[in-house]
């Protein structure tokens, strides 16, 4: 007869290798993913063949919703590093069960991000000339080096903790397609559960983790210099870094928030992903919004100080002007609201905290759309003989298709990862498992 510790060895495979299976489900919406997608990438054809004369930038407004939704992407992806190397290495153990969720979650949004730059670009297959003729002195460079290396850094910090469950899932997941199998058997590295590789996987986890954090702090402040390395009013500023960090700590615990709840409903991961984990990301995110405030505020202060005549223009514009509604229903709706609310402990249940982090998170791209939008609204020298729209920026039909098409590419990718690797780490809750048994 099975012991006690067996027995519960037996529940979590069972119930954390289940999700991954190709039902119906998941099949249709895929289809219905890949769908959307395929509508969006027929106005980027349109855009190619037209070229960016289909979106409405023009030469006061040339950077518009394509730049903030990169910034946007950039921004979610940090999560990765906050809650698998920061959390993770000073000890906390709650975070085990959602590690690889927030790993999938810097991995999709960090992936797409750099795509999102080449919807921007007029010309796309000049982008090599980036490579080959680039300046070390540019931020784009820099911008560049620091997406791919967060990327691939990202990458091992999701692959190197599967290394275990990929050669379980090729042990013990019989039915699934060939290919697949093929995929298990190629990227468990011959893995056999032996404790000496169990230490050797922990190892490089701690590696990667240690070496993660500087180049995602460097991948958003490297983001924030191509506005703050400009003489342009609302951009010239030096707390640019620390405040998109900071930004974007709170985009991202709103994420994985959000895909937690997902991910629990549809996998019942009820037992592993409780209500416990939503009240502390709860509190994680309070703890970040809290820092956001702090430099939103003194991201107003400061200019309203110096009051030089472009600042005071850009602050007339978005505090009482043409950009003031977004901007207070930013401020107000989607940080100062939220971060009330999830002091609440009531608000920090799964249902509420997956409500405010939409808010949240909708917020945090509009956030960024006033950013860099209303700022560019202004030029230094007077516009004559422009028509009157070009004062203003209002994206197109075909603009908003593309910047809703990498949302759908961070939602496929999201979907393939969670159907073919388990989306909570089967060895570390055995691990838990045994923990609480000897407690």
């Amino acid at each position: 007869m099975m012991d006690s510790a067996e027995k519960s060895f037996k529940k979590v495979e069972r119930d954390l290798l289940a999700s991954v299976n190709w039902g119906v489900k998941s099949k249709v919406w895929m289809g219905f993913l890949l769908l959307l997608l395929v509508v969006c990438l027929f106005y980027y054809v349109k855009q190619l063949r037209n070229g960016l004369g289909v979106t409405g930038l023009n030469d006061i407004v040339s950077w518009g919703v394509y730049i903030s939704n990169f910034v946007f992407f950039v921004a979610a992806s940090l999560i990765g590093m906050l809650i698998s190397s920061v959390l993770g290495l000073i000890g906390f153990k709650w975070i085990t069960p959602i590690l690889r969720i927030a790993e999938i979650i810097a991995v999709s949004f960090a992936m797409v991000a750099g795509l999102i730059i080449i919807t921007d670009m007029g010309r796309p297959e000049r982008l090599l000339n980036v490579f080959i003729f680039g300046r070390i002195q540019s931020p784009i460079i820099w911008d560049i080096v620091v997406v791919m290396t967060y990327v691939v850094i990202s990458l091992l910090l999701l692959y190197v903790p599967l290394i275990p469950d990929i050669a379980l899932c090729k042990d013990k997941k019989k039915g699934v397609p060939a290919f697949q199998r093929w995929i298990y058997k190629v990227l468990s590295l011959g893995f056999t559960y032996k404790p000496n590789q169990f230490k050797l996987v922990e190892k490089y986890i701690r590696i990667l983790a240690v070496l993660i954090i500087p180049v995602a702090l460097a991948i958003h402040t490297v983001t924030s210099w191509l506005f703050a390395m400009t003489l342009r009013a609302g951009w010239d500023t030096s707390i640019f870094g620390p405040y998109f960090v900071s930004g974007a700590f709170v985009a991202g615990c709103a994420a994985v928030i959000i895909a937690m709840y997902f991910f629990r409903k549809s996998y019942n991961l009820q037992d592993y992903i409780t209500d416990s984990h939503f009240n502390k990301m709860g509190k994680l995110l309070v703890m970040v919004a809290l820092i956001y405030v702090y430099f939103n505020i003194n991201e107003l202060l400061v200019a309203a100080y110096k009051l030089k005549s472009g600042e005071a223009e850009h602050l007339q514009s978005i505090l009482w002007g043409h950009g003031s509604p977004m901007f207070w229903l930013v401020q107000i709706g989607g940080l100062v609201i939220p971060f009330v609310l999830l002091i609440i402990p009531k608000m920090r249940k799964p249902l509420p905290s997956l409500i405010i982090s939409i808010v949240i998170l909708v917020a945090a791209w509009y956030k960024r759309y006033v950013i860099v939008i209303p700022v560019q609204e202004h030029p230094f020298l007077p516009v004559q003989n422009v028509p009157d729209y070009y004062s203003h920026y209002t994206p197109t039909l075909p603009e908003i298709a593309i910047t809703i098409a990498p949302f759908i590419l961070v939602l496929i990718i999201m979907t393939v990862l969670s159907k073919v690797f388990p989306v909570v780490s089967v060895w570390e809750a055995k691990e838990s498992s045994v923990e609480e048994q000897n407690r």
